[in-house]
């Protein structure tokens, strides 16, 4: 079965395997398991961050980050496709007790001038706006990457209007693959940062909130509250050590994959559109009178799974399981279909 529905089906790989059964361990809710304390310090020097913070999953780094940025009726401002608001069961409201402000913009890109014309007035029939959450890359945007120059746009629109920035980097790797910019300069822009290691980057499970020192310690009290605090989690940070180390160099072998799978796409009869591929998420709409259930089916029922995403879309994701044998295998069995 090739199985382009994410990048989070991959399974480590055997060098992986083997740096995860020799990691040193303890017991991370103490703060004493040093593979996991090792990650932290790692990833927080590579963004020049002052702490990192290790949790299961990048929906935990997420509504951490709006948990000690806000209080109660305060509003986030995001994209209306954001991983926050769509895809993290309500979160920010059952967690935090926010208030979602939401933005259109080009492939779930918000801009500067939008944020600041979004901003609460301060007047009591509003909630007070107090955070403002990116996503890159936008993974309903298919893939879409900021450019740099507008995040610092952003940045200025907060600084100048008292908010923070978050940036919720699920496959922010994936973005700097794309532009060739360093971490560190995404560290000086936002408050906060979430990175993710069980998508692009291959690992099994796990993702890191960046902060100060008195927003991680913060993070740790809220990460206990939700259920977040693991013992001996340094098999599994061992294998995010790993990734930052071997995978994300090859992050543009699924680039350039996904490149392929979208020209495929192009040639298709049934499909009417295929979303700009600029890293590993390929977007194509449907024409009118075929169905996502159709083309789901289609495929399935010849090895290849896929997601619908709505309105006639379907998301193909490469990733480090999905070689060139199986692209060659893709194209040969999608372009039978009719």
């Amino acid at each position: 079965m090739i199985d382009l529905r994410s990048d989070t089906i991959t399974k480590p790989t055997t060098e992986m395997l083997k740096e995860m059964m020799s990691a040193e361990v303890g017991d991370d809710v103490f703060g004493d398991d040093p593979t996991v304390n090792a990650l932290q310090e790692k990833i927080a020097s590579l963004f020049e961050k002052e702490d990192a913070l290790y949790c299961p999953s990048g929906t935990m780094t997420n509504q951490i980050a709006m948990r000690i940025h806000t209080r109660p009726q305060d509003e986030v401002i995001c994209h209306k496709y954001s991983h926050v608001y769509l895809y993290e069961g309500g979160g920010m409201m059952y967690n935090s007790m926010l208030s979602p402000k939401l933005l259109e913009g080009d492939r779930g890109m918000i801009t500067a001038q939008q944020i600041e014309d979004s901003i609460n007035p301060d007047d009591i029939h509003f909630p007070n706006s107090r955070l403002v959450v990116l996503e890159n890359t936008m993974n309903k945007g298919g893939g879409a990457v900021y450019k740099i120059e507008d995040i610092k746009n952003i940045r200025k629109v907060c600084d100048d209007k008292n908010l923070k920035l978050h940036l919720d980097g699920a496959r922010f790797f994936n973005a700097i693959a794309k532009t060739g910019e360093h971490p560190a300069e995404y560290g000086k822009l936002f408050d906060t940062i979430s990175i993710c290691f069980s998508k692009g980057l291959g690992a099994p499970v796990g993702s890191v909130l960046l902060g100060t020192k008195a927003q991680i310690k913060e993070a740790r009290r809220v990460r206990k509250v939700f259920g977040g605090g693991m013992r001996q989690a340094g098999y599994l940070a061992a294998a995010c050590i790993h990734a930052l180390d071997n995978h994300v160099g090859r992050l543009q072998e699924d680039h350039d994959r996904a490149q392929k799978i979208g020209e495929t796409l192009q040639e298709l009869s049934f499909i009417q559109e295929v979303y700009p591929v600029e890293t590993n998420i390929v977007i194509g709409k449907l024409v009118e009178g075929k169905s996502e259930k159709w083309l789901l089916k289609e495929l399935e029922n010849q090895g290849i799974l896929a997601v619908g995403f709505g309105k006639g879309l379907i998301r193909f994701v490469t990733h480090l399981d999905f070689a060139d044998n199986s692209l060659n295998q893709f194209a040969e069995v999608i372009k039978k279909i009719s």
